[in-house]
């Protein structure tokens, strides 16, 4: 520490500080700065606050976006839409059949983990999720996520052949769970482990009247 203050001296012969006393005012000058912003700048935030709203059915879809805090990346562009079968408007067991069939690798039994579900959602009939990147635009690339699962629920909902013979193909699922290395692969044990779900409610303390 002493020698840092030696270095801040200024010699006799010379008027200005050294280069290190001028990084220390600038350091000084950047804190100052974001202090002003906090005590000037952040109080008007509170004029674009808006109380939260859980999203209904009529709002199945859940769109994710990535933001690298203003530095240009060419994953800023990227759009995905995630959204649950069972808010999905699909005609019947047949029609949600169809869908998984043609979903393919899109769709999953089980929330996916980087969608922004939430890990106690219910599963239900599975979740769907379509991400695009190829075009320039974010709203080009959201677009087509959007254009594209209408044109599944259009497909899904046309009776003219259900492809009920067909099995749900599971291979992607199987494929990540052995991926992981948790054993969920093991004794066709996918997706079977314990979870809150299972947990018996008559378990739970009742609240005091």
């Amino acid at each position: 520490m002493e020698d840092l203050w030696d270095h801040l001296e200024e010699p006799s012969d010379i008027e200005d500080s050294p280069s290190v006393g001028h990084l220390v005012l600038q350091q000084k000058r950047l804190l100052l700065n974001y202090m002003r912003l906090i005590e000037h700048e952040m109080p008007k935030l509170v004029a674009f606050r808006k109380p939260f709203i859980p999203p209904t059915t009529a709002t199945p879809l859940i769109v994710r976006s990535l933001n690298y805090q203003g530095e240009p990346h060419p994953a800023t562009v990227k759009r995905v839409i995630v959204a649950a079968l069972d808010e999905l408007p699909l005609n019947g067991e047949s029609a949600l059949h169809k869908f998984k069939l043609l979903a393919g690798p899109r769709w999953t039994p089980v929330p996916p983990a980087d969608a922004g579900v939430c890990d106690l959602a219910d599963w239900g009939n599975g979740f769907v999720k379509i991400s695009c990147e190829d075009f320039p635009k974010a709203s080009m690339n959201l677009k087509w996520a959007s254009d594209t699962l209408n044109k599944l629920i259009s497909e899904a909902n046309d009776s003219k052949d259900s492809f009920s013979d067909l099995p749900v193909d599971l291979r992607h699922s199987f494929a990540k769970a052995k991926k992981a290395k948790k054993g969920d692969h093991i004794g066709n044990r996918l997706y079977q482990r314990p979870s809150i779900h299972d947990f018996p409610k008559e378990w739970l303390p009742q609240n005091p009247a």
